[in-house]
């Protein structure tokens, strides 16, 4: 996956302020896995959220500019190489037919949206190796009969 500039650029100067994905949350009053995907250009921020980030960052205005505006989606028709993305992917892999059925078997056929969704990553402690915990989170969309 190749990261865009204004990527490394927001990534860089997080490192340079010593801020954590948490600590910006608590600024934005936006949760810290959507201000990541603002980072990655995944999502995109309202003016007013990108200057905060920027101002919290110390970036110029021109960059929040570039942060208020829509974004090309998704990885890209390729299999991930990072060893934690593809996890995911392989996730999807092995339980992807599974989850559908059972979420077709409780909701019936549609779809979870990826627009109205919530992701919410959190740290179990657990004496036989900590655990990561993700909680997903999308409104159920029927297929429409016409």
């Amino acid at each position: 996956m190749q990261i865009p500039d204004i990527t490394s650029k927001l990534l860089a100067a997080k490192k340079a302020s010593g801020l954590s994905f948490a600590d910006l949350e608590k600024i934005l009053g936006r949760d810290e896995v959507w201000i990541a995907a603002v980072f990655y250009r995944q999502a995109s921020a309202s003016e007013e959220e990108a200057k905060q980030l920027t101002d919290a960052l110390g970036l110029d205005a021109s960059v929040a500019q570039l942060l208020t505006e829509p974004s090309l989606k998704g990885l890209g028709p390729v299999v991930p190489t990072d060893p934690l993305i593809y996890r995911f992917y392989e996730i999807m892999q092995v339980y992807g037919m599974p989850l559908k059925s059972v979420i077709h078997e409780k909701f019936g056929d549609g779809i979870m949206s990826a627009i109205d969704f919530t992701l919410d990553v959190d740290k179990e402690e657990d004496p036989k190796g900590d655990r990561v915990k993700i909680t997903m989170s999308g409104k159920f969309l029927p297929y429409k009969k016409w």
